[in-house]
């Protein structure tokens, strides 16, 4: 423990308080600049490269420390950072490109709204080719 009485960064938690048949752990990932550090509660759904729980817990840890935005590890792994982004960069286009109305939702005369809005909305989220290799988002 540090001076503030945090748990050291790394610090993982695999047996005692986790789940008795169900594959989670407990990952403190960052040192707690201010206040009380929170480890992260990871639940493994499934596994396809059939890593270790040391392994995993290894990589989740590794993780932490790749997000762009910051020069120190962060509380959980840079991806699920990146999918709040884009998500919410996807949000923003989604409702740029929406049709205004005064109505919720409105119907064409021949009744295929839900064809066009799909249509619609694949061009929305439709990232341009320029872009598609690149962290545009980050």
């Amino acid at each position: 423990c540090g001076k503030s009485g945090n748990i050291p960064p790394g610090t993982t938690v695999d047996v005692t308080i986790t789940h008795p048949t169900e594959y989670d752990f407990y990952l403190c990932s960052h040192a707690g600049i201010q206040g009380t550090s929170r480890p992260s509660h990871y639940h493994v759904l499934w596994d396809d490269n059939h890593f270790s729980a040391d392994e995993l817990q290894a990589l989740t840890y590794q993780l932490c420390h790749t997000y762009v935005r910051c020069t120190r590890s962060v509380s959980i792994p840079a991806p699920a950072y990146y999918a709040h982004l884009v998500a919410f960069r996807a949000r923003y286009h989604l409702i740029e490109r929406e049709p205004e109305s005064n109505e919720g939702s409105h119907q064409s005369s021949n009744g295929d709204s839900n064809g066009q809005q799909q249509v619609q909305l694949s061009r929305a989220v439709t990232v341009h080719p320029d872009s598609a290799q690149v962290m545009y988002f980050a």
